[in-house]
């Protein structure tokens, strides 16, 4: 019998395993939640909690545990599906380097730590923790598993995003409450970035009948269909930025070429052969997108402090307005 084409060597379970199962090195995506921080102490700096840096180090350390808990769960119950892609056959679980047993204790044990450091930062932080946890086990686990549905494995794996940024809102203790036009452009951001990410897988596998071995959701995409979510994700984000900053801070409609040029740059990443997008822990590399983030994120911050009167003018109503009306 010939080798099936994605065969690969079988290990016996190991430490490294465990500890690669955990993902440690993607825990620079939480940095999704600093946003979250700026957002709170922008809108309420005479409200911060006592103990704030403490705060801040238990509730990074909490959401990182957490999500380690999902990326170990994910890990063991994509096995099967990664033995159909190029180059995730060779991860631990299917590659044998992990035992499965001891895998669920280490999902269960780090959702307790990190759930449990949460509520310590607390009440509201620690059930932001608890949701994040819980939507990684509808992503994942059957029977619900929405990570298998076309468009709705984006949505809910991307809701991670509002979680992080009320998890940075709630480290700051503010009594205000997060602008829902805010999360929601945080969310549409997240299923952009997403979108892009599996456009990309779907294009490099390049064989529909393995994507869908691979990802079930593939066995409806299509690259047209991703591009056009992508477009749809996009514009969606930006229309609920543009509400949050007609509503709350004007200022920040100056920062929007460059909000426009990071999105459009990442967009241009997913074209290249084997595209970072298909793995953002990995995406500091890529010096373009990382000057054009920093950028962004700099004159945002300015923004932020700095007020700019003739914006008020510029951007005043000159048609009748609802309020008018009343």
């Amino acid at each position: 019998m010939s080798e099936a084409p994605f065969a690969t060597t079988v290990s016996r379970p190991t430490v490294r395993g465990h500890i690669a199962i955990a993902r440690i090195d993607h825990w620079v995506k939480n940095v999704f939640i600093l946003p979250g921080i700026v957002a709170a102490l922008g809108s309420d700096a005479g409200h911060v909690a006592p103990g704030f840096v403490m705060r801040v180090v238990l509730g990074f350390l909490s959401i990182c545990l957490v999500a380690s808990s999902n990326y170990v769960i994910n890990e063991v119950l994509d096995a099967p599906s990664d033995l159909a892609h190029p180059l995730k056959r060779s991860r631990p679980v299917p590659s044998g380097k992990v035992s499965i047993p001891l895998a669920y204790v280490e999902w269960l044990v780090l959702m307790v730590i990190g759930v449990g450091l949460g509520f310590l930062v607390s009440t509201p932080f620690g059930f932001t923790a608890l949701t994040l946890w819980v939507m990684g086990c509808v992503y994942n686990i059957p029977p619900l598993r929405s990570k298998d549905v076309p468009y709705i494995d984006v949505l809910s794996e991307s809701v991670n995003n509002p979680l992080r940024m009320l998890a940075g809102w709630y480290m700051v203790g503010t009594v205000a409450v997060a602008p829902a036009s805010l999360l929601l452009s945080y969310w549409m951001v997240g299923c952009y970035f997403m979108a892009i990410k599996r456009y990309a897988e779907f294009r490099d596998i390049a064989d529909p009948v393995r994507a869908a071995a691979y990802r079930k959701s593939f066995a409806y995409y299509t690259l047209e269909r991703l591009m056009v979510s992508i477009l749809f994700y996009g514009s969606a984000a930006m229309l609920f930025l543009g509400a949050f900053i007609m509503r709350y801070r004007i200022e920040l409609i100056l920062s929007f070429p460059l909000v426009a040029l990071v999105m459009a740059i990442y967009l241009d990443i997913a074209f290249k052969p084997d595209s970072a997008a298909q793995r953002p822990e990995g995406l500091y590399r890529e010096r373009t997108l990382m000057a054009a983030v920093v950028s962004c994120t700099l004159v945002m911050a300015i923004l932020l402090v700095v007020d700019v009167p003739a914006l008020q003018t510029i951007f005043a109503p000159t048609a009748p307005t609802n309020m008018d009306r009343r």
